[in-house]
């Protein structure tokens, strides 16, 4: 995934670069930016973990280990332009993580007890603020910024079984918050516009197991929210 990321800024930087110190500027898709909707779609790929927090009353043995993994997100865009600097977007999509949770606590003397991996498939849906420098060539950097809602298709939430029964559960209606910065490209045809984004849970994902006074794996943690890191890559 790092690699993956320096290898993006490399190409950004050495692309701004090629297009700023031309002695010949063709300035591509010069009205794009007079449009009041566009269209687009994206896609990337993204490394998601959980950020827990325990209870005051944690024991140093009964802490766990999140170790994060890989997954994707394609979805499509819809931006309304308020000007040239400002747009809102609108981009639903799809999205998989994988998490593997290791507890360390005593009483879980084999792996089948002591591992969890947690799958997931989201529809996500993020409303976002773009704010874009002015046009320099053809490119321009940007941070955005907003807030999305994730509906997790894999979450277990009402199932009546809980770890007792190997059901690590989940909520399904999650909330985030996700910033970002990224450079659009104008090419010839379309534009490119890579960015990497950080994404954060609002809510706790956690659903206690049925007996959470005494539970090994819930009644030590007070919270379990996503977060993650998101290589996107938009063709508009």
């Amino acid at each position: 995934m790092k690699k993956v990321i320096i290898l993006s800024i490399l190409f950004s930087l050495f692309i701004g670069k090629t297009s700023l110190f031309a002695q010949d500027r063709i300035i591509n898709l010069e009205n794009e930016e007079k449009k009041t909707w566009n269209f687009g779609y994206y896609l990337g790929i993204m490394k998601t973990s959980f950020r827990v927090n325990y209870k005051e009353s944690i024991l140093p043995e009964a802490t766990v280990h999140i170790e994060g993994g890989y997954g994707y997100k394609i979805g499509v865009i819809g931006e309304l332009k308020f000007n040239q600097n400002a747009s809102i977007r609108l981009e639903p999509g799809l999205a998989t993580s994988v998490r593997t949770l290791y507890f360390n606590n005593r009483a879980l003397t084999t792996e089948r007890d002591s591992v969890r991996k947690v799958p997931a498939t989201y529809l996500h849906i993020p409303l976002m603020l773009k704010l874009a420098t002015n046009r320099l060539n053809n490119f321009r950097p940007f941070v955005i910024g907003g807030v999305s809602y994730d509906y997790n298709f894999s979450a277990n939430e009402e199932n009546p079984d809980d770890n007792l029964a190997g059901e690590f559960r989940i909520k399904k209606h999650n909330f985030m918050y996700e910033v970002g910065i990224g450079v659009d490209f104008y090419l010839e045809y379309f534009k490119f516009s890579p960015s990497i984004v950080g994404v954060f849970s609002i809510n706790n994902e956690l659903v206690p197991d049925n007996n959470d006074t005494t539970s090994p794996y819930t009644a030590p943690v007070e919270s379990m929210a996503t977060r993650g890191i998101f290589l996107k890559l938009v063709f508009d």
